[in-house]
């Protein structure tokens, strides 16, 4: 780990958060470009997903924010980030800016039928994104695991201390992950539910191994991941079951 500046203010946490959100842009032309996207439907989602980075980083302090106040009563901003609060804000501001902006820019509705495509693409965005910027979380020593003397462990300045380097493990996962999706999108399957429903199983195991504290939430033996990791799932089983209804109803 290297939880250290490598110039004033700027260390190797933001540059791969950086290189995460690059690797999201360069995936979503390319996927489109290889799907046959119209240039207008390009040049929405590419805006909709710079708007839905913007307030996905804010809602992501925010929901850490919260999750500190429900925990301590007082409220900390920009004392870290959440994951999942920025996809879910991320999701919303996109879907909003896609809809809206899209209503008078494509009058022909073209938008609205690439919306389903286009939702795929976005998971492999996602989790490719995600995967790299794990990989900032360890050498940050941020989301950590718990401290170990296994021969895995790896010393956190962070902690001071060996941890278990669950930021490696779940980066090799996504990556993993992103591979898989792409491929299938590119055959013409629907991955969102997928990812969705991998994420959260993984997500709710991957917990057990975490230590760093994400607060409290109303279930007392969940963390607040495992807690919004049960609810993705179950969404994402919700939209494989519409899609299989709306497949067979055609």
């Amino acid at each position: 780990m290297y939880p250290y500046d490598i110039i004033p203010g700027i260390g190797l946490y933001e540059i791969f958060y950086a290189l995460a959100l690059c690797a999201a842009i360069i995936v979503l032309r390319i996927m489109c470009d290889k799907l046959r996207f119209e240039p207008a439907v390009y040049n929405l989602a590419l805006g909709s997903a710079i708007a839905a980075i913007a307030v996905g980083y804010c809602a992501s302090v925010l929901t850490q924010s919260l999750y500190d106040y429900i925990e301590t009563g007082t409220f900390r901003l920009g004392s870290g980030m959440t994951f999942y609060g920025g996809l879910i804000g991320g999701i919303a501001s996109f879907i909003a800016v896609y809809f809206a902006v899209g209503k008078f820019r494509l009058p022909n509705g073209e938008h609205r039928k690439r919306f389903m495509q286009l939702s795929d693409i976005a998971a492999c965005c996602v989790c490719t994104a995600h995967g790299i910027g794990r990989i900032g979380c360890f050498f940050a020593g941020c989301c950590h695991g718990r401290i170990t003397d296994a021969w895995y462990g790896v010393n956190n300045a962070a902690v001071g201390a060996k941890t278990v380097p669950v930021q490696l493990f779940e980066s090799a996962f996504l990556l993993a992950l992103a591979a898989l999706l792409i491929a299938l999108t590119l055959r013409g399957r629907h991955v969102a539910a997928v990812y969705m429903i991998a994420y959260g199983v993984w997500r709710f195991g991957i917990e057990f191994l975490r230590a760093d504290d994400r607060g409290a939430t109303v279930i007392a033996a969940l963390t607040p991941s495992q807690l919004t990791a049960i609810l993705f799932v179950c969404a994402g089983a919700a939209l494989a079951i519409w899609q299989r209804n709306r497949r067979g109803a055609v």
